[in-house]
């Protein structure tokens, strides 16, 4: 068969999480349940940063962006398969799917930097105290969320040009419920071994040493607060990073979860599945592990809602 040029290519077929009707019903208000919980959580997060000025630190600085992140991220994707649910169509344009790709690595990479950075904020604020505000001042806290951007930005740039140097066949079915990298470039009929090397080596530059920096701070918070000497300072020093700490093992764990099932298996409806995970589940429980034993956040929500 001869393959089209992706010029000439119209659109994708998203095959989504189920063909059946009465399950993509269900699956419409249960996706539309969660990413109003996911849009209104992370705005209240964002909304109960700005307004109270006792949360104008460094650390709630990165958690309202990471907020916005967050709704940017599962606006990439649910919006799109909602509608899709509702016309009971399939078919995604190719400048949407390229728009797709590109948003979603985007954000999930600015996701991965976030985290980073407030690793690192906690590490300043636990082993070096006394020169906390001196290392985290607005401008270098400025300087991190700006570095986090273009980062993100290059790598997500850097894909999406690398797909349009691809050529597509007429299968265009992606078992997926939104425009997956890799389903994508499995789609091309042309040579794809250059792309998947970029892949490969943006994942272990953009992923492992970020992955490692949180835990080389962590390794350094726990071991000061083993050194505290009184209990409640031991409490207040975990309960700060417990939150971030759990969003972490949230994210990378069940980003490497759906990494390993895609592996390990060649049912890709399966993977599609697992991926809500990350995509959905994910940002929607982010701002209730933030706000639930943090007293500053309910605070500031309680004077938001009065």
């Amino acid at each position: 068969m001869e393959p089209k040029n992706q010029t000439q290519t119209s659109g994708f077929i998203l095959l989504g999480l189920s063909e059946e009707v009465s399950v993509q019903h269900l699956l419409f208000w249960l996706f539309l349940f969660m990413y109003l919980i996911t849009f209104l959580g992370n705005l209240l997060i964002i909304l109960a940063s700005i307004t109270d000025s006792h949360l104008h630190t460094p650390m709630y600085f990165f958690l309202s962006n990471l907020s916005f992140a967050d709704i940017c991220f599962t606006s990439t994707t649910l919006p799109k398969m909602l509608l899709n649910f509702q016309l009971q169509s399939k078919v995604i344009t190719y400048v949407g799917c390229l728009s797709q790709i590109i948003c979603f690595l985007l954000l999930g990479g600015l996701d991965n930097f976030l985290l980073t950075a407030m690793a690192y904020d906690r590490f300043v604020a636990i082993c070096h105290p006394l020169h906390y505000m001196v290392i985290m001042n607005p401008k270098f806290c400025g300087i991190l969320l700006l570095a986090s951007w273009c980062l993100s930005l290059m790598d997500a740039l850097l894909h999406g040009l690398m797909v349009l140097r691809l050529s597509f066949c007429t299968e265009l079915e992606i078992p997926h419920f939104f425009c997956e990298l890799n389903q994508v470039i499995q789609l091309a009929c042309s040579d794809t071994s250059l792309n998947e090397l970029v892949i490969y080596l943006a994942a272990g530059i953009l992923g492992i040493i970020p992955l490692t920096g949180i835990l080389f701070s962590y390794s350094k918070i726990i071991s000061s607060i083993l050194r505290i000497s009184t209990a409640s300072g031991k409490y207040k020093a975990f309960s700060t990073c417990g939150s971030h700490l759990c969003v972490v093992f949230m994210f990378y764990g069940t980003g490497l979860g759906v990494y390993l099932s895609s592996a390990a298996t060649e049912n890709s409806r399966e993977t599609a599945i697992t991926s809500v995970m990350y995509t959905v589940i994910t940002p929607m429980l982010n701002p209730f592990i933030y706000s639930l034993r943090n007293k500053d956040i309910q605070q500031a929500l309680t004077k938001l809602f009065h």
